[in-house]
């Protein structure tokens, strides 16, 4: 038989639970495949921080000075910083959409897109980091459902970077443009969706639709969140465990695509990598801000009408 460790506080999970005729939480320990992933995420992110430290401002910490005179002197860096402004007051509002409102603006702005989905995914490494190991330590994460995602959505990223830097720019920018539209109307769509939750077993071909999540993700320059988060919810299923096992899977296929593209882009990527980081920092107390006072409904309505407009408007660009 087994003991059970009931939660029997009235935190809002709980109370979310009670009103939906659902039982108390139980108080469990952080499974060992998820503490193991927790303990790689912090290396990681604390390995990179060194690194670019050191890569930036050795041998000569002049030379380092210099590098970031020339990175903030920059316009592509200023434009950067606004789109991560504007992108992460999306994603923090939504929980979703950072990726495909950064690289739609992006791309409007000029950027070619194998530039543009690299600095994005860059970018997004610390982000995701930070919010997958929140959601693991809050018990927000369903084990099963996160290794199911792992190794097919890794699988899509890297196919999906291996398109974005063989295509020319001229074929891609289009192809892309137009996904974004798609998913400029999917997210309008989905503002007018009700979703009910439920506990039903897991659904069948996840690893399918991790893959073509990942592939979207990497070769459109977002859709993780929209393609995947979506499509779980849409088949009933809890929304804070979904929600939560799909950011903190996100971690590790930004950090391979984000790898793939560096290899692989030629192009320097810092200014706008910095400026997206910056943007999306100073952006935090606004997203909490929008995610307190405005409607979900009203934020998933703007987002979707923006990235319709942007896209068409790129694609006006390209043809006309």
């Amino acid at each position: 038989m087994k003991l059970r460790n009931i939660d029997l506080s009235s935190s809002p999970v709980n109370l979310e639970h009670q009103a939906l005729a659902l039982p108390p939480i139980e108080k469990q320990p952080l499974h060992p495949v998820l503490q193991a992933s927790v303990v790689a995420v912090c290396i990681i992110l604390s390995v990179f921080v060194v690194a670019g430290m050191t890569n930036i401002f050795w041998p000569s910490f002049d030379a380092g000075i210099k590098t970031v005179s020339d990175v903030i002197s920059s316009p592509v860096f200023w434009t950067a910083m606004a789109i991560g402004l504007l992108a992460q007051t999306v994603d923090g509002a939504l929980g979703m959409a950072y990726g495909i409102t950064s690289t739609s603006f992006l791309l409007a702005s000029g950027i070619p897109p194998a530039l543009a989905t690299a600095s994005v995914h860059m970018a997004e490494v610390f982000t995701t980091g930070v919010s997958g190991v929140a959601h693991a330590k809050l018990g927000n994460v369903n084990r099963q459902l996160f290794l199911r995602l792992l190794l097919p959505g890794i699988l899509g990223v890297i196919t999906g970077a291996l398109v974005v830097t063989t295509l020319d720019a001229s074929i891609l920018k289009p192809i892309i443009s137009g996904y974004l539209l798609l998913m400029g109307v999917y997210i309008l769509c989905k503002a007018f969706k009700k979703i009910q939750s439920s506990h039903n077993a897991l659904p069948r071909h996840i690893a399918k639709l991790a893959f073509i999540g990942g592939f979207v993700d990497t070769s459109g320059g977002g859709g993780w969140g929209p393609v995947v988060t979506t499509t779980l919810l849409g088949s009933g299923h809890d929304p804070r465990t979904t929600i939560g096992s799909v950011n903190f899977a996100e971690f590790f296929l930004t950090l391979i695509s984000a790898t793939s593209l560096f290899i692989l882009v030629e192009e320097s990527i810092w200014p706008v990598v910095t400026g997206l980081m910056l943007g999306g920092l100073l952006a935090a107390p606004f997203a909490a801000l929008a995610c307190k006072h405005i409607p979900a409904k009203t934020l998933l309505i703007v987002v979707g009408l923006l990235i319709s407009a942007i896209s068409v408007f790129s694609l006006t660009r390209l043809f006309w």
